[in-house]
């Protein structure tokens, strides 16, 4: 069953990729203030998993963190590539920080993942909410390949409580929102114009 996390966790960066190819280009324009806290976030969920035992499992965790890691400095490559921020963007950007440190008062793995939790919810809704009314700013792939592979890595977790199995079954919740913000009820239409362009590209 690893070889298949393994598997999705390569899908979901060749997902990653896509942003990163359309952030350059200008197509895609990432909230900073979601991207960087998205890098964040994902290591107080791994080493609150680390210390109840947890292994392959982390590794949607790990690559929650990864891709925004290159799609953020991606921003940075073209003045077009990020999205203005506003007052919302910069409250829950505040209000993340604040469950993040939150958790560093505690060393208890349950309270960490719950503060981890709510750090990323925080930084997922200006996304959230720009993917829903301006969905040609973002790369909806990458959500739905980082569903697949956290719904994966939940298949393979070895208990399902709240310290180990939490941030990981929020990840899929997350991501399918974000997904489902850009796509709407038919991800069909939009997923086949991604692909078309791609193809055209290479």
């Amino acid at each position: 069953m690893v070889w298949v996390l393994v598997a999705t966790s390569t899908l979901q960066l060749l997902g990653e990729l896509v942003y990163v190819r359309n952030t350059l280009h200008g197509r895609s324009q990432p909230n900073r203030i979601s991207f960087f806290l998205w890098v964040l976030n994902p290591a107080v969920a791994i080493a609150a998993g680390l210390s109840v035992g947890e292994t392959w499992s982390l590794l949607p965790i790990f690559m929650v963190g990864f891709g925004p890691f290159l799609i953020l400095l991606a921003s940075f490559w073209n003045e077009k590539a990020y999205w203005k921020l506003g007052r919302f963007d910069y409250l829950s950007g505040f209000l993340s920080l604040l469950a993040l440190g939150l958790w560093v008062l505690t060393k208890e793995p349950a309270l960490a993942v719950l503060f981890a939790i709510l750090a990323d919810f925080f930084a997922s809704v200006p996304t959230l909410v720009k993917g829903w009314k301006y969905p040609e700013s973002e790369t909806g792939i990458s959500y739905a390949l980082s569903f697949l592979n956290a719904s994966v890595g939940v298949a393979l977790l070895q208990s399902f409580d709240f310290a180990n199995s939490g941030f990981l079954i929020f990840t899929v919740l997350i991501n399918f929102l974000l997904a489902f913000s850009i796509y709407k009820i038919n991800p069909l239409p939009k997923m086949r114009e991604e692909f078309s362009r791609m193809r055209k590209e290479l």
